[in-house]
């Protein structure tokens, strides 16, 4: 794969991930107070704060242990575990420290073309990097959709911005 476009799907990866999902996953946990983010709406449906850290636990197992040959040590059970006592400031923090860890993936040297094993699957690195991103769009519309349900709120995610 030639660099200039292993480069564009590694900086695509950085501004779809970071630049949107996660800067409206931060809009949404600054309009919810600490209860509703770990408020579901019922038994067969997530948190906020749930589906944050399921957003994390996939992609520190998509991006480190499938794209980096890393150890996987995710725990996904945990990710859904209703876990009130994480207050919406560590939920940051882990964002945080996800976007700093990720850094990696600027520098080092990775063949997206190799297929590796994540989960039970067999992935090329272009397609780790799809279901990232992908998935991290997936569950931020749902984070959207339940934030605007409790609070009433346009999210002003384009705000600013002429769309026609």
């Amino acid at each position: 794969m030639p660099e200039q476009l292993k480069n564009e799907l590694i900086e695509q990866f950085r501004v779809r991930v970071f630049g949107e999902s996660f800067s409206r996953i931060k809009i949404c946990l600054e309009k919810l107070s600490e209860e509703q983010v770990w408020q579901a709406p019922n038994k067969s449906s997530n948190s906020v704060g749930n589906l944050i850290l399921h957003l994390i636990g996939n992609g520190r197992q998509w991006i480190f242990s499938g794209l980096m040959d890393q150890k996987d040590d995710r725990n996904r059970a945990a990710e859904f575990e209703k876990n009130s006592a994480c207050p919406k400031s560590e939920l940051l923090q882990m964002m945080a420290d996800f976007e700093k860890d990720c850094e990696i993936l600027y520098k080092a040297s990775i063949d997206l073309i190799e297929i590796r094993n994540v989960q039970v699957f067999q992935e090329s690195g272009v397609s780790i990097l799809v279901h990232v991103i992908e998935h991290m769009s997936y569950h931020t519309g749902q984070i959207a959709l339940l934030t605007k349900l409790m609070v009433n709120e346009d999210l002003g995610f384009y705000g600013g911005m002429d769309l026609d």
